[in-house]
């Protein structure tokens, strides 16, 4: 049987096709600007809204950046009681041998679904420890995301 029958047509003798050289923050901000009264208002049910954006970035040789941004922002009766920015990345090594049709799939999926629990857990923590309570995140299907970008992108074009 070929080494290659996975049905990929990736050789895997040589190497993993996705290396994980790193993961950080590489920015990461909380405020919570109407302290200590939203703690007064907390008896409702604070309304959250999370946004999400993948920015792949290619580095050199066979590196790639991911960068997934979440932005967290909670309202309690018109009043923000938090805001959360993080900026976490990966640093993405790509088997020389994946091909190019697969790579943008890989650093907008795959590569986001490798940080993402770490990204959550840093954003939980945080809301914990500011005396709210935690913001669990749920979980995030990034291949609908581009699938849905792609359709709109073909409704515009």
């Amino acid at each position: 049987m070929a080494a290659d029958d996975n049905g990929s047509g990736i050789d895997m003798t040589d190497a993993p096709p996705l290396i994980v050289k790193a993961q950080f923050i590489k920015d990461f901000s909380f405020e919570m600007p109407n302290a200590p009264a939203i703690f007064g208002r907390l008896s409702a049910e604070p309304e959250i809204e999370v946004r999400i954006d993948v920015h792949p970035e290619e580095l050199e040789g066979d590196d790639y950046l991911v960068v997934l941004n979440i932005e967290a922002r909670a309202t309690v009766e018109d009043e923000t009681a938090f805001v959360a920015e993080l900026e976490y990345a990966g640093l993405f090594e790509l088997n020389s041998s994946i091909p190019e049709e697969y790579i943008g799939s890989i650093l907008l999926v795959e590569c986001p679904r490798i940080l993402f629990p770490f990204a959550r857990n840093i954003i939980a923590s945080a809301t914990q420890e500011s005396g709210m309570p935690p913001l669990m995140l749920q979980p995030i299907d990034f291949n609908a995301i581009v699938q849905a970008q792609l359709v709109q992108g073909a409704g515009t074009a």
